[in-house]
């Protein structure tokens, strides 16, 4: 089977990116979304990103605009998968949500369709069964900017067609990411088996009192040369996909100790402070103050 049309369900940061950097590279794409108010949303984080290609990767307007032009968006399921070729999923990282997802994509997608998830740290075997489909079923997941940090995640289940992972390496490689291959399944893959300690020990030292997240960050970015401390990333993540993390994983490890992070998190959220897709969360967007050198200053 050869790649042709795309469907990207979930148009939040990374969905959004994920279906540009696609149509960019020459693919037909339809996002879905559930409602025309998230489709709206959708079409405005598709436009906002012209700046940081033109920028970062040097693309001309008219390279963006012929991106653009290969985009379709729809809030009717059955229309959005009729005749994917590779379903997306980037809906949020709740369980309950994927499965339902799932059991009704797996009765309206073509028979031969594979289906991969963008989920950040739940694993394929969790959802193989209701995607009716389990040997075209995998993991394939992005980092945010995923026109500059370009990887591609790719976690297949023991059920998984070892022919259908190469070719979802394939079609990563064709969009212009570098695909990393596990060998295995690992809830959080590579990057965020790495990243999300880190976040963690960053929003325990918050929440303890210790320092507040711009100390941390100043901390971290001054100690490493990185640009950006562990709040700076979850404004870039997204704080509800933070949030949505944290509560898996205390369902996973109730004794972890992370009620209190939770807590702290559904305050912002309920503030409507989301990160940089609302323009505020813990730093205020276009312009944090981490970006300022006299940051770094103290």
């Amino acid at each position: 089977m050869t790649i042709k049309k795309v469907t990207v369900a979930g148009s939040g940061v990374l969905g959004s990116q994920i279906a540009f950097q696609t149509a960019f590279k020459g693919f037909p794409v339809t996002i879905y979304d559930i409602n025309q108010a998230a489709l709206d949303k959708a079409k405005d984080r598709v436009k906002s990103l012209r700046h940081a290609y033109r920028r970062d990767i040097a693309a001309s307007d008219a390279k963006f605009d012929e991106g653009i032009s290969r985009i379709a968006f729809t809030f009717d399921l059955a229309k959005a998968v009729s005749d994917a070729d590779l379903v997306i999923e980037a809906i949020p990282e709740r369980p309950d949500i994927k499965r339902d997802f799932y059991k009704k994509i797996s009765t309206l997608a073509p028979k031969n369709a594979i289906f991969t998830s963008n989920s950040s740290t739940l694993v394929p075997s969790m959802f193989a069964k209701d995607t009716g489909r389990p040997k075209q079923f995998l993991n394939m997941h992005f980092a945010n900017q995923v026109w500059l940090n370009n990887t591609a995640e790719i976690m297949g289940s023991p059920e998984t067609d070892p022919t259908i992972y190469q070719e979802i390496v394939e079609f990563a490689r064709d969009i212009g990411m570098v695909p990393i291959q596990l060998k295995k399944e690992q809830p959080g893959y590579i990057l965020n088996s790495l990243l999300i300690p880190f976040l963690t020990a960053g929003q325990e030292l918050w929440v303890k009192g210790v320092a507040d997240p711009h100390m941390i960050d100043r901390t971290w970015m001054i100690a490493t040369g990185a640009p950006f401390g562990p709040f700076g990333i979850l404004d870039a993540v997204g704080i509800r996909t933070a949030y949505n993390i944290l509560l898996a994983a205390e369902k996973e490890h109730p004794d972890a100790g992370l009620e209190t992070i939770g807590a702290k998190l559904k305050e912002l959220l309920d503030e409507g402070k989301l990160g940089m897709e609302s323009g505020e969360g813990f730093y205020k967007y276009p312009n944090p103050e981490f970006k300022n050198p006299e940051f770094l200053k103290g």
